[in-house]
């Protein structure tokens, strides 16, 4: 079946995670994404965090799938006329390198204009263009902190906390692939390519954006309601880390279950909205509190909200997470249980719907990856395995025009 991006061709100068993530989503989307990488050693996660020596270890097997993996070295001059046909042949560049890398290379946003006027240029930033942290080295966490992720997660007597979830890398692949679908749609009406960028600390703040809103509420009132710190607590001048309350202003928390001593994910997350507090008056067997002015409304609620959670945990103490989230649905309650990546690995929805893949690697055999967290009704997407290091450099070489002969001179001179 022709796939969206058939035809699409991606020159893929990425490492580690924000980069191979956006291509990966490309690739599954059927760009053919060609992984350019140093001759010998590759992307460095291929030997990071190894659970099987001399296969390449599951951090670039679950970023990298659906890739063809060509060695190129750029610093010799056959390596540079080899990835100059490949600009002009292809519609899009990614790169997450230091600033001015490709500069020193010699393929400047000039020279590849020059070389390919159509082509996109695609970039994983730290910070913004500009920017006075332009040019400090930024990972994960360092975005989470620069973003505001981090001052606004965790309980307000402890440190500021970073998340599990990528929020700085894989959520700046996933805003980057976004921006390359848009600039390839604007190509379609100029016939130009251009620059496009996503910064991690950008990228961080869009998925902050109600924290930003907390805090103008902030400064026009003194407080917020919502917090878990109204109306006994006090506030600063900046937005409080709520332990796990709702961002979106209705009372939430996570509260022990069955099992909880021995289990350390035995709980569910159970959230408090307006609309749904008759039903949960009567599935706690407190219908009294659905008419009772102390309790009735958010407002009468929130000075007694540790209180109400107490009783349905009270509630909760013979019931196992999935017992209660089944009971509770019944009563269209917002609620979860809290899943382990060991539960998640395991769940047989998320192997149906997808979400959850079984690959076939030639070297390391069968393991899970993620799949395509976007749905579609007419388009199914598979999951292929990462490729081994410069697997594809003959093919691509190939495709480039190469014949035999000359493919044996860029090996015999080093540069593949």
């Amino acid at each position: 079946m022709t796939k969206p991006l058939d035809g699409i061709r991606i020159i893929d100068f990425t490492h580690v995670q924000a980069g191979p993530a956006c291509t990966q989503l490309l690739a599954w989307y059927g760009a053919d994404v060609i992984k350019v990488e140093r001759p010998g050693s590759g992307d460095v996660t291929r030997s990071q965090l190894r659970d099987i020596p001399g296969a390449d270890a599951l951090y670039f097997t679950m970023l990298n799938g659906n890739k063809r993996s060509l060695t190129l070295d750029t610093k010799t001059q056959e390596g540079k006329e080899v990835l100059e046909k490949m600009i002009k042949t292809s519609d899009v560049m990614v790169e997450n390198f230091g600033p001015g890398a490709l500069d020193r290379m010699g393929f400047s946003w000039a020279r590849i204009q020059e070389l390919n006027p159509k082509m996109i240029m695609a970039s994983v930033k730290g910070f913004s263009d500009g920017h006075s942290y332009e040019d400090l080295k930024v990972y994960e966490n360092v975005a989470q902190c620069a973003g505001g992720a981090a001052s606004t997660t965790g309980f307000w007597d402890g440190p500021p906390t970073v998340s599990a979830a990528a929020l700085g890398d894989s959520n700046t692949g996933m805003h980057l692939a976004i921006g390359i679908l848009t600039a390839l749609m604007q190509r379609q009406k100029t016939g130009k390519g251009q620059k496009v960028s996503c910064s991690m600390q950008d990228a961080v703040l869009n998925l902050c954006r109600v924290k930003l809103r907390d805090q103008q509420r902030l400064d026009k009132i003194g407080y917020l309601e919502e917090y878990p710190q109204y109306p006994h607590g006090t506030f600063s001048d900046v937005v409080p880390r709520g332990g796990n309350a709702g961002g979106g202003g209705q009372p939430g928390w996570v509260l022990k279950c069955k099992g909880w001593e021995t289990d350390p994910n035995a709980y569910i997350y159970f959230t408090i909205q307006g609309h749904a507090w008759e039903p949960i008056t009567k599935a706690l067997g407190k219908p009294e509190w659905a008419t009772d002015p102390a309790y009735m409304t958010a407002e009468a609620r929130q000075d007694k909200i540790f209180d109400i959670f107490a009783t349905i945990e009270e509630w909760l103490k013979d019931k196992t997470k999935y017992e209660a989230v089944d009971i509770l649905r019944k009563f269209d309650i917002p609620c979860a249980p809290v899943l382990s990546m060991k539960e998640l690995a395991a769940s047989p929805d998320l192997r149906k719907s997808g979400s959850i893949v079984e690959v076939d690697h030639k070297v390391r055999g069968k393991y899970l990856t993620i799949g395509s967290p976007i749905k579609f009704s007419d388009l199914e997407i598979e999951v292929g395995p990462s490729p081994v290091l410069g697997e594809h450099t003959n093919e691509v070489l190939t495709d480039l025009g190469y014949s035999a002969d000359d493919i044996a001179k860029l090996h015999a001179a080093k540069a593949v």
